[in-house]
């Protein structure tokens, strides 16, 4: 299972039709919350769609209990 924390930015294995591939973590819970950082779209994927897509983690957020970044 893959940690993932809000603030973190990652991959997909398939890019956005925007033509943009880095996703902003917005919220965790059954589903994981993600915003497009070219176009602003959001999206929720399943934990499971999500760990199955999750191409890479360019940044992560702080520590746990530390304010995630804007």
């Amino acid at each position: 299972m893959v940690e993932v924390q809000v603030g973190d930015v990652v991959t997909l294995r398939k890019g956005h039709p925007c033509g943009g591939n880095e996703w902003r973590v917005l919220r965790i819970g059954a589903d994981i919350g993600l915003r497009c950082a070219k176009c602003g779209r959001r999206v929720m994927l399943t934990r499971r769609e999500f760990n199955k897509s999750v191409k890479t983690f360019l940044s992560r957020a702080g520590a746990p209990g530390e304010p995630a970044a804007p």
